[in-house]
């Protein structure tokens, strides 16, 4: 056991008090073995990375905190030609991935460069940024099961990835479809080399200005999105209380056709995929030459949280009274510190933003940060 830190210290939002435990875990080894005592134990627990997307209350509480130190990365076998595959600890930093990737000329990354945290926190809330998700690149993850206590190795695609989820996240409110601690990931990147070559993804060449096609350089696109970052607040810097904050505080709302087209046409809004229907398959001794109509179904819509917030009247930089929590002064979707706050203050202010959404537009914004002793 290791003294316990206060999390105001070890989370980007620098709120919430000391846990009652508090283990440094800086091997594979000493993460299992450590999360192994906690579960035998019975502690309440939750492990601990880079703290960017974390609220933790102001009153000390009875529980364990593991916190994953583990880093480094190596190539790992089985990538398909022209693409090479990373094994990288769940503690490594992520941007220090990125930058590794983009110097070593490999594609799949480049766009989510500047996102704090760990890699070990990436596929449990899938995350993306101008128009890559891990997703796209996630091979396959090594954990350690609670149920079990065993260490499994599970592909990608057996993870529940969505928008900004998986079966491992705990949303506010609601327990994890699968209680489980990432060991290590492996993903899959394309070798394509550091020089300029044309920009195939329309989402990319959106986010950083080029016209499709155009060439730019991993080096050139990672450092557009970290100026873009920078300029939103969203690259950590001391000197910046904007960055003060766990990113986007709310997740964008996906809500039906019929409630989207209640909304103002200005509200940026993104069609989801339809469900596609399951094949039929009719024996062929009970086939009467008649074949049902496939089912239509309405794709699900996600909507700007950012707008709605906005558009409710709680502009950039706004704040309660005398709270030292406000909205950021750059964009309205993250709360931010601004020196001394508390959570119960940050709190405060995100359900007042959730009460203006809901009753100008009839939605209720969700969280996106995990919650630890703290009820909106």
């Amino acid at each position: 056991m290791n003294d316990p830190i206060p999390l105001s210290r070890l989370t980007t939002l620098q709120v919430g008090a000391a846990p009652a435990r508090m283990v440094e875990a800086r091997t594979r080894d000493e993460l299992v073995s450590a999360l192994r005592a906690v579960w035998a134990d019975g502690d309440d627990w939750f492990v601990l990375g880079g703290g960017s997307n974390l609220l933790v209350a102001d009153e000390p509480f009875d529980a364990t905190v593991v916190r994953i130190l583990t880093t480094g990365f190596e190539e790992a076998p089985g990538a398909r030609e022209g693409h090479v595959r990373l094994r990288i600890e769940a503690g490594q930093n992520w941007d220090e991935l990125v930058a590794y990737s983009v110097a070593q000329g490999l594609r799949g990354i480049e766009a989510m460069s500047g996102i704090p945290g760990t890699c070990g926190a990436a596929p449990i809330q899938n995350v993306g940024a101008y128009g890559q998700e891990i997703v796209q690149t996630l091979v396959e993850v090594e954990l350690l099961d609670e149920a079990t206590g065993e260490v499994q190795t599970v592909p990608a695609s057996d993870l529940g990835l969505g928008p900004r989820t998986s079966d491992l996240k705990r949303h506010y409110g609601e327990e994890p479809r699968r209680s489980a601690v990432i060991l290590s990931l492996t993903i899959e990147l394309e070798r394509v080399g550091t020089d300029p070559r044309p920009v195939t993804d329309a989402r990319i060449a959106a986010a950083i200005g080029l016209p499709l096609g155009a060439e730019a350089s991993l080096q050139s696109i990672r450092d557009t999105v970290l100026r873009i970052r920078a300029a939103k607040g969203m690259v950590l810097d001391s000197d910046d209380d904007d960055t003060r904050s766990a990113g986007s505080f709310f997740n964008n709302p996906i809500i039906s056709e019929q409630e989207a087209r209640t909304l103002p046409e200005g509200c940026p809004r993104w069609p989801m995929e339809p469900d596609i229907d399951a094949v039929s398959v009719i024996p062929l001794e009970r086939f009467d030459g008649w074949v049902p109509a496939p089912v239509q179904r309405r794709s699900p819509v996600k909507v700007s949280a950012a707008w709605l917030i906005e558009n409710s009247g709680l502009r950039k930089g706004f704040r309660l009274g005398h709270s030292r929590a406000s909205l950021s002064t750059k964009h309205t979707l993250a709360i931010t510190n601004r020196g001394g706050a508390t959570a119960a203050e940050v709190a405060e202010l995100a359900r007042f933003v959730q009460t203006r959404v809901a009753q100008e537009f009839g939605i209720e914004l969700r969280p996106e940060p995990v919650f630890v002793g703290v009820e909106l």
